[in-house]
């Protein structure tokens, strides 16, 4: 398949990008920098500009988003985000679905986070804490990216990882589908 990985260069979006080029798909990674990542065609482009995601869209039979913000979170919470808009995940998600609509391309696979939407009354006492105190202008973008997804109309997928590290892969995260 030829797959669309937008926010490629984050520590999701790199896996995503490697572990698709390992199964031998066409990988498109976009991201600001437009770096390159190994056997990837790197597009360079701002998720926050309709434009450029829709000419990256154009040809490709999937989309899968890993927007977000990878600053330090005490940081974002106390004085915002520095390099990165604060709405990325809706906004940059909204973007892709008008896109995916125009452009006739159906599949979306969406990373948000576990504790958002469906899973919210899951969480742990110790993450309910951190997300109301530390991580709440996030989680709150994350609940409007997730509501877009599910009124796309596409054939969607979200997927939740409940605590991402750098280790290796320890077991799958929680996936919603539409």
């Amino acid at each position: 398949m030829r797959v669309l990985v937008i926010g490629a260069t984050g520590g999701s979006g790199r896996a995503a990008v490697r572990r698709l080029v390992a199964e031998g798909h066409d990988v498109t990674a976009f991201s600001r920098t437009g770096d390159a990542i190994e056997g990837a065609r790197p597009f360079c482009g701002d998720a926050m500009d309709r434009a450029a995601i829709e000419r990256a869209i154009a040809g490709q039979d999937a989309v899968i988003v890993t927007l977000g913000i990878r600053e330090n979170p005490l940081r974002v919470r106390l004085r915002g985000p520095a390099r990165t808009a604060a709405d990325v995940r809706s906004a940059g998600t909204r973007h892709v679905v008008e896109a995916m609509r125009s452009c006739g391309v159906r599949r979306l696979v969406v990373q948000t986070s576990y504790g958002v939407g469906e899973t919210r009354g899951r969480l742990r006492v110790v993450d309910r804490l951190l997300f109301s105190l530390l991580l709440a202008p996030q989680i709150a973008d994350t609940e409007v990216q997730e509501s877009i997804v599910r009124k796309s109309g596409l054939d969607w997928v979200l997927v939740q990882p409940v605590h991402l590290t750098d280790d290796a892969d320890d077991g799958w995260p929680v996936v919603s589908e539409g």
